[in-house]
């Protein structure tokens, strides 16, 4: 009985230690879906076996969909957020609204939307930025760029300022569309968010 009890209670703590393991869900577009690529290349597949070479218990969620826009991300949040109860929410959504020239301010709404919905549900939250290429002008890249950081200050959430530093405009790192990255990048990607992510683990 005595060895059936101690059995019982060891079994009991290891449950409950995997209870504690932490759940980071990416919701996202085309960019972290690994599009052109297989799923284990892209950089949220990588986050996943960094998390699990270190010391953090999390396990990653990814939500992300190609072609997706902030509006597309805000409508699918609600259901995430129910299914998975993340401990932390990644969001990186953007580039398709940039894309398609849909108004900075809407886009800030979006993305403030799902800020606060991501913390009404005790996430912690990390904001991905992105940048749009000149050739939409200046005017609308200038308020495009700071739409990101205007959301990360007033919520008070940590920001990538541009999840493409240093990948964008190389030819190696992108693939023949130039807009997704390579699968030689995505360690890069990888990188870029850590340093901002690390911290909320």
């Amino acid at each position: 009985m005595r060895m059936w009890l101690r059995g019982g209670v060891l079994a009991a703590m290891l449950w409950a230690q995997g209870a504690l393991a932490g759940t980071a869900l990416v919701v996202g577009d085309s960019i972290s879906a690994a599009f052109g690529l297989e799923t284990s290349q892209g950089w949220v597949h990588l986050l996943q076996q960094r998390l699990d070479d270190g010391e953090h218990d999390y396990r990653v969620v990814n939500a992300s969909i190609s072609g997706d826009t902030s509006a597309g991300g805000l409508a699918r949040l609600p259901a995430l957020l129910s299914e998975h109860e993340p401990d932390i929410v990644i969001i990186e959504l953007g580039g398709n609204d940039g894309l398609r020239g849909q108004p900075p301010a809407q886009l800030k709404r979006n993305l403030a939307a799902m800020v606060e919905m991501s913390q009404e549900a005790d996430a912690r939250v990390l904001i991905l930025g992105m940048l749009m290429p000149p050739n939409l002008g200046k005017r609308y890249t200038e308020a495009f760029a700071k739409v990101f950081p205007e959301v990360a200050s007033e919520h008070n959430v940590p920001l990538v300022p541009f999840l493409l530093e240093g990948v964008a405009g190389v030819p190696s790192m992108m693939q023949g569309d130039q807009v997704h990255p390579t699968a030689e990048a995505q360690s890069k990607l990888l990188d870029n968010v850590w340093s901002a992510l690390n911290p909320l683990l």
